[in-house]
């Protein structure tokens, strides 16, 4: 068998801690933004009754085949292919106002990582796709293959962090002017040459990949536009969950729930007793949630998980 089509276990992460802090009600409307394989939405199905409502998004082909059988056996499962960041007019196209709560596990999962063939893993040879949606939009190879080396080195160093992105910038141009730019083996082997110190235990390739596969996927972008969406239609008391994986996403969902739980700073010379302070339209819900070392063990990408949850107040959302 093929590492192109080997079997792989997909293990949801931070399972039981993210349903529960949807803090379901049984004849509650859910959003599952990103499906995946349907571990968090399987889950949440178990605690909805008949009358309860699921809405999954998810961009990836595979994930939406998958969404597809479960909606076939469960009526109360729709299914939506495109980003959530298309949540509220998602929303609206289906005349629903709004929802008890939404869960957003981002990044790319397990299954995109392991096929190889979608080219998001060095650990392959494989053609340079990167899409979380391979059915639109531009592949990691046309883009690595067209952009100016500038813009190359300012989305490895951006969304990589990556120290040496101006080396494997101009490799990859002086790559790119002899031979097109096609598998994952060949960027891996450019980002190997041009990054002279690197974390114990990580390929030299880790940024690089990981910078471009954002960049081509929008990530940060997304939720950047997301989150004020699933905020704002939650109904009081619903919940905002988000799982990042990431310190660049998950710097965007911190920043966005402590701005939105946070009263409005005065002036001065305001004489406003704080009990008169206009409420905030969100409420955080206890700290953030990491793995136990358990799950870790058991499965070493929940390493990096961080889960954080906001609950709607009667607050005014201004977005």
């Amino acid at each position: 068998m093929s590492e192109a089509k080997q079997t792989y276990q997909h293990i949801t992460v931070l399972l039981h801690e993210a349903v529960a802090a949807l803090n379901i009600y049984a004849d509650g409307v859910y959003v599952d933004g990103t499906f995946g394989r349907g571990g968090h939405s399987r889950l949440i199905l178990t605690q909805l009754g008949a009358a309860g409502r699921l809405l999954v998004f998810d961009k990836d082909p595979q994930a939406i085949a998958a969404a597809n059988e479960l909606a076939a056996q469960d009526k109360r499962v729709t299914v939506i292919h495109d980003g959530f960041a298309q949540l509220q007019s998602a929303l609206a196209q289906r005349n629903i106002e709004k929802i008890d709560g939404s869960l957003f596990d981002l990044g790319v999962s397990s299954p995109q990582i392991d096929e190889a063939d979608r080219g998001f893993s060095f650990r392959f040879d494989a053609p340079l796709d990167m899409r979380m949606d391979t059915t639109r939009g531009m592949s990691a190879k046309e883009w690595l293959n067209s952009a100016d080396e500038a813009d190359i080195q300012e989305v490895i160093k951006n969304y990589g962090e990556e120290r040496f992105s101006r080396q494997i910038a101009r490799a990859i141009v002086a790559e790119r002017s002899v031979t097109p730019l096609t598998t994952t083996a060949q960027l891996a082997r450019l980002a190997a040459r041009n990054v002279k110190t690197r974390e114990r235990g990580q390929d030299p390739a880790t940024r690089t990949f990981q910078a471009i596969r954002i960049f081509i996927n929008r990530e940060l972008e997304e939720i950047s536009a997301v989150l004020p969406q699933a905020a704002g239609c939650l109904k009081v008391g619903g919940r905002l969950v988000v799982i990042a994986f990431h310190s660049l996403e998950d710097r965007i969902v911190k920043q966005f729930m402590r701005q939105h739980s946070t009263p409005a700073p005065l002036p001065r010379w305001a004489a406003v007793k704080e009990a008169d302070r206009e409420q905030p339209p969100l409420r955080l819900v206890g700290k953030a949630v990491r793995a136990t070392s358990a799950e870790i063990e058991g499965n070493p990408r929940a390493r990096s998980a961080v889960l954080r949850t906001a609950e709607r107040t009667e607050g005014v959302f201004y977005g």
